[in-house]
């Protein structure tokens, strides 16, 4: 049975951060640690409490995402062994990754929480453990960004604004999140949607939401790129116009095109998901990957999409393996073009 003191000696040993946990990895040899044989295990999985890490601070997305899944597998019914989340902030993902991968090998009552933005630090960090370190169980959900502008921009529609854009590129002023982050890549589709250098494009970042929208409202960027939620009150509350989504369909209940409606053939979601160890068997996998599946359906899943404004996004198994190595090629030619990545 793991205690709560492994669970403590885990989170101290993410305090020591992603050089520590690499010379781990290479130390045990990424041994594993469930014990028993791997058809015995799957079988009767699982026989312990799941953990899950969230590599980031509490509160926010990716912590979201790992108490949601954890509470749904238990109030849900699904499992009865329990179920304990931990948080392994820092480097964008990339050191609870090191972590992750260091530490459970094997080990199929691990799961960690990842993300699209997680793909993209790993590239830009130049992070010695990638999500290929990793078992893919299932993605399950995305959220669309939204393009907007201040009430009283002279933009109506996403099309006067790609038209300047595409005329003087430099004098649109892009606010957005992180650098390299999925709010900068949905620009830079756009730029070359329209054939413009993603090179020229006039992009600030912030650090947040909460950041950009004083921003956005003072007329500091021209435009703004950000989670629709995170503009949602200021749209409400008619301070800000919303443009355009990313979504690839219309999102009922929101008054604004698709980017692909307005022209543009453009379409992306900041999609969550989870995955496993290295080296756990295929059974063990698909064993995994069945809770995973009964979470998914219960309704306590279901009232957590809803209430997050979360889109059901759910892929797994190999699926989601494949989906992961094309993501990480997309989002590498990104970067790439923006002269992030060399």
């Amino acid at each position: 049975m793991r205690t709560s003191s492994n669970i403590s000696q885990k989170r101290r040993l993410a305090q020591l951060g992603a050089p520590f946990a690499a010379g781990l990895l290479v130390l045990t040899g990424c041994g594993g640690s469930s014990g028993g044989s791997s058809g015995e295990a799957a079988a009767n999985y699982p026989t312990e409490a799941i953990e899950i890490m969230a590599p980031a601070d509490p509160g926010g997305g990716y912590d979201m995402t790992a108490r949601s899944i954890s509470r749904s597998l238990t109030e849900g019914g699904v499992i009865e062994t329990g179920s304990d989340v931990y948080n392994v902030p820092g480097g964008s993902g990339t050191i609870g990754l090191t972590q992750f991968v260091g530490d459970n090998a094997g080990d199929p009552h691990q799961l960690m929480v990842i993300g699209k933005i997680l793909v993209g630090a790993i590239e830009q960090t130049d992070s010695q453990v990638s999500l290929e370190n990793t078992t893919p169980i299932a993605r399950l959900t995305a959220e669309y960004d939204a393009i907007a502008v201040p009430a009283d921009s002279k933009y109506e529609t996403l099309k006067q604004l790609m038209e300047d854009f595409k005329s003087d590129p430099g004098s649109i002023a892009w606010g957005g999140g992180s650098v390299g982050g999925v709010d900068q890549i949905l620009v830079a589709k756009l730029a070359e949607a329209t054939g413009i250098e993603p090179s020229k494009i006039n992009y600030i970042p912030y650090s947040g939401g909460g950041e950009l929208t004083p921003a956005v409202l003072s007329g500091d960027v021209t435009a703004a790129v950000s989670g629709l939620a995170e503009f949602s009150d200021q749209i409400a509350a008619g301070e800000m116009r919303l443009l355009a989504v990313s979504s690839e369909e219309p999102i009922e209940g929101v008054d604004a095109p698709t980017i692909i409606e307005a022209g543009y053939d453009v379409s992306i979601a900041n999609w969550r998901g989870v995955v496993a160890p290295p080296e756990i068997s295929d059974e063990q996998r698909e064993a995994v990957v069945s809770i995973i599946e009964k979470m998914h359906d219960t309704d306590e899943w279901q009232e957590t999409l809803e209430a997050n404004n979360w889109e059901d996004y759910l892929m797994t198994g190999d699926e989601f393996g494949d989906y992961l190595e094309q993501e990480d090629k997309d989002i590498t030619k990104t970067l790439t073009d923006l002269g992030i990545l060399e």
